[in-house]
């Protein structure tokens, strides 16, 4: 079992900056593939971007790309997704999400809410 709990949501104005957390339960954190998706009301949930377990490797969507970053501190089971130059349309609820190599996303967290002022 993975337990996910987001943190670091809240209300920005447009070009500022927050940084998300997500702490995981269990041991074997290193084994997963962390992401990190987004969701408006009335639309799709998206993906945002990924990192290897290991750290070694990232992938983002074309929308975040320059503007977001992933991590992951194993020794804390969190991962990271620092939030720069913030857009209104960056504006929806946060999820991370853990799966195994060529696995699907299987666990998931409960979201956090990100609001970006104009």
């Amino acid at each position: 079992q993975v337990q996910l709990v987001e943190s670091g949501g809240g209300l920005v104005q447009a070009g500022g900056s927050l940084r998300l957390s997500c702490a995981a339960s269990g041991r074997t954190f290193s084994r997963y593939s962390m992401g990190w998706f987004r969701q408006a009301p009335g639309k799709a949930r998206e993906f945002v971007a990924e990192i290897s377990g290991s750290g070694d490797s990232t992938w983002y969507s074309d929308s975040v790309k320059g503007r977001f970053t992933i991590s992951r501190a194993n020794t804390e089971s969190t991962v990271y997704l620092q939030m720069n130059s913030l857009k209104p349309e960056d504006t929806a609820v946060y999820y991370c999400a853990a799966r195994m190599v060529r696995a699907g996303y299987d666990y998931w967290g409960q979201g956090t809410q990100v609001t970006v002022s104009s």
